[in-house]
């Protein structure tokens, strides 16, 4: 029997009217029966999960338990909706539970101090993993999705906004984009008041800001770094509500006019935060070549957790794109200055003074992401030093103000930058078994693999189908395999020592003119990749020379160090630095435009992409300009006409580019607002790419793994060939003796 996609929605509709029916039931009961239903249910539901997760099986009843639960999945994966998300939630929670009781009470009968050694060492990388896995599944699994809430009533009556724009070593041509964006913010100019925070005290800005009428502020020392200038800001500003802006985040024209609006709704609200965009690819983008082809490493947190964390009012400050109510700001005492972290820091003590946090998951900024690998690295380290700061300080655990979704919430994320050493544990496992013969599973493999199996593939399924449009599989192991080994030592040392370590700003713009690999950085990849294809070797010699009642360890081990090699070689390969030549990046945009010749000809064109200093664009079939040619470039928004004068530079059929000629502080503010500021630009390219399927991103990160291996190789014959030559044309000592 076939059933159409009509008959499949008046069925939902069917449960869900039947959902609501029963809802509204159990809600007009007495408050003390409701009551006492909720407790029942809750007990029955904890005691068969109880039963379900301790429950002994031998090895076929396990396979067959586990099997059924993983078709289960796979059908159910098919199904849109919610509550498909929290019933694969509880079978990944149901197979990863079995597990962990398995592994808790018959895998732990360890008899040397080596299987001790690796073999709790393992577990305890193992708790942490189901921990964060739990409370990832509690952040992500209702998103709640909050649409915005539109201003109303006169204009004359909206609120005072001040801008703010901090700002300490970037250059002008970053951060007059910013500047010129933020005074084209659709809201009564009487009303918003634009403010650059200088610490870096330079007279170029100063000069700039007096130009174009927006306030500037300087202080006489750099204390507390951003914070410190922040709270400063505060003392001689008076706007009711502040929008703050990293001086590399362009804000489009309606970001006030999205966002404001919940406030007015909602009284108790104290901050609501925005996505970070990004419309440069940041170093594993542009290095491995997947701009937006595959999620970057930020866009799960602004894509789904923060949503997630929406639902428990436990939204984070991120620093910039954010809107605050002066009043509850000033309440807490001003942007948190004890960590590092001041913005994740500054939303926590919000939620204890009682006031609501929000997100609003719509791009209404854009900025430039981190170049190269070494500033991505020290971005990195700072974020983990300060969320470990505030697990050591203002541990949200303890104290008050905080109800139980906030506390997991903020727990979640200061636990997740501790996964620096248990990533290491699992990259090195198998190699305990390969090289000592440490034997950490106290157990035989097939029933190791009767409970591990179930519990990796319902994971990775339920994950695949919760983060599918904003984190592809397999790619976090990447990311977390680059960045393990630095944050690991600033996060021990943070809980031991939490005023240990200052603030650093994260340099951006600059070009990298010649591609290079990242010795240096580089290093922990290369020893453990080199440590697991050794054990590859030596797993693979054993499989041939060992005994036939080990060839079932032998191979789970040997496949668990293949994977572990895809997963280095693919960190290996990011490090292989490549040129970026444009100091600006481009940003693609699909724009009506016109082009008038020097004759008085006009053509009519297409943008392809743009930035601050030219445009490429497409003219009709056949239509062609010579490079060296002065051009006037015309672009529209709405009855807005404005040209520009520039230079075609390059000249390729039909497709063309231009750089324009020095423009004046009007036109560059105009070319601003009808590129950088428009309100489509960015919300259109959000979670807009690939959804995830897992073997495809395995295949992915394959391909890359190999493609790491020959960057090293590459690297390697290079250097060789550089000390090769260096030592031939040193002088020799014997020669230089004879000499004297």
């Amino acid at each position: 029997m076939i059933t159409t996609s009509g008959e499949n929605a008046a069925a939902l509709g069917r449960s869900q009217r039947w959902a609501q029916a029963l809802s509204d039931r159990f809600d007009s009961l007495p408050k003390p029966l409701r009551q006492a239903l909720t407790v029942s249910v809750t007990l029955m539901c904890s005691l068969l999960a109880l039963f379900i997760v301790t429950v002994p099986f031998e090895l076929y009843s396990q396979c067959i338990f586990a099997l059924g639960c993983f078709i289960a999945a796979l059908v159910l994966r098919k199904i849109p909706g919610r509550l498909t998300v929290l019933v694969l939630i509880g079978l990944s929670l149901t197979a990863s539970l079995r597990y962990l009781y398995w592994r808790l009470t018959s895998t732990l009968g360890f008899e040397g101090w080596v299987d001790m050694l690796f073999g709790y060492g393992l577990v305890m990388a193992e708790l942490y993993a189901m921990i964060v896995l739990v409370f990832g599944y509690l952040q992500t699994a209702w998103p709640l999705r909050r649409k915005p809430v539109l201003m109303r009533g006169s204009p004359s009556e909206w609120p005072v906004v001040d801008v703010f724009i901090p700002s300490y070593n970037e250059t002008l041509d970053i951060v007059k984009v910013t500047i010129f964006a933020a005074q084209a913010i659709d809201w009564p100019k009487d009303k918003l008041r634009v403010y650059v925070l200088d610490d870096g005290r330079r007279d170029d800005f100063r000069d700039f800001c007096e130009q174009i009428g927006v306030g500037y502020i300087v202080r006489d020392n750099n204390r507390h770094a951003k914070a410190g200038n922040l709270n400063e800001a505060l003392k001689v500003t008076s706007g009711e509500y502040i929008a703050i802006f990293d001086a590399d985040h362009v804000p489009t024209r309606s970001f006030l006019q999205v966002c404001v609006g919940w406030f007015l709704k909602d009284p108790n609200l104290a901050m609501l935060q925005t996505p970070h965009f990004f419309f440069s690819p940041d170093p594993f983008e542009k290095n491995l070549n997947t701009f937006r082809s595959v999620p970057n490493e930020g866009e799960l947190f602004y894509g789904l957790v923060q949503d997630g964390n929406d639902l428990w009012n436990a939204t984070f400050f991120c620093g910039s794109c954010a809107v605050i109510r002066r009043g509850p700001l000033l309440e807490i005492g001003g942007v948190a200055v004890e960590t590092v972290t001041e913005d994740a820091h500054t939303a926590l003590k919000l939620n204890r003074a009682g006031y609501n946090t929000a997100y609003l998951a719509i791009p209404q900024a854009a900025g430039l992401a981190t170049e190269s690998l070494s500033r991505h690295i020290s971005q990195r380290i700072r974020w983990a030093r300060g969320m470990a700061q505030i697990f050591r300080t203002d541990n949200p655990l303890f104290g008050k103000g905080l109800n139980l979704g906030q506390r997991l919430c903020y727990l979640n994320a200061m636990l997740h930058f501790f996964y620096g050493l248990p990533r290491l544990a699992f990259l090195t496992a198998p190699l305990a078994f390969l090289f000592f013969g440490a034997q950490i599973f106290h157990a035989s493999a097939l029933m190791i693999s009767a409970y591990v199996l179930p519990h990796i593939f319902h994971a990775s399924l339920t994950n695949s189908s919760i983060q599918g449009r904003f984190r592809h599989s397999f790619w976090n192991e990447v990311y977390e395999t680059v960045l393990a080994w630095y944050i690991m030592g600033p996060v021990l040392m943070a809980l031991v020592n939490p005023k240990f370590g200052g603030f650093n700003v994260t340099d951006k713009g600059g070009i990298i003119d010649q591609k290079f690999f990242e010795w240096k950085l580089a290093r922990p990849y290369i020893i453990l990749l080199t440590l697991n294809i050794a054990g590859l070797i030596f797993g693979v010699v054993k499989l041939i020379t060992g005994d036939d009642g080990a060839v079932t360890t032998i191979l789970i081990n040997l496949v668990w160090t293949l994977y572990n090699i895809v997963i280095t070689s693919a960190s290996v390969a990011v490090a292989s630095e490549t040129r970026q030549v444009r100091s600006e990046p481009r940003v693609a945009a699909v724009l009506p435009m016109r082009i008038t010749r020097p004759d008085g000809t006009s053509i009519e064109g297409v943008t392809q992409d743009f930035s601050q200093k030219g445009l490429g664009f497409k003219l009709p079939e056949g239509v062609t300009i010579p490079t060296g040619e002065q051009v006037q470039i015309t672009l529209f928004r709405n009855q807005q006409v404005s040209v520009f004068p520039a230079t075609v530079v390059f000249s390729r059929g039909s497709l063309l580019g231009a750089q324009f000629d020095r423009l004046t502080l009007r036109q560059q503010s105009d070319l601003v607002r009808l590129t950088f500021s428009r309100a489509d630009t960015w919300a259109s390219m959000w979670g807009s790419g690939q959804v995830d399927t897992p073997l495809v991103a395995l295949r992915d990160v394959s391909v890359i793994g190999m493609q790491g291996i020959y960057e090293l190789f590459k690297a390697t014959v290079k250097e060789g060939r550089i000390v090769f030559r260096n030592r031939r044309s040193a002088p020799s000592p014997l020669k230089n003796l004879m000499e004297k």
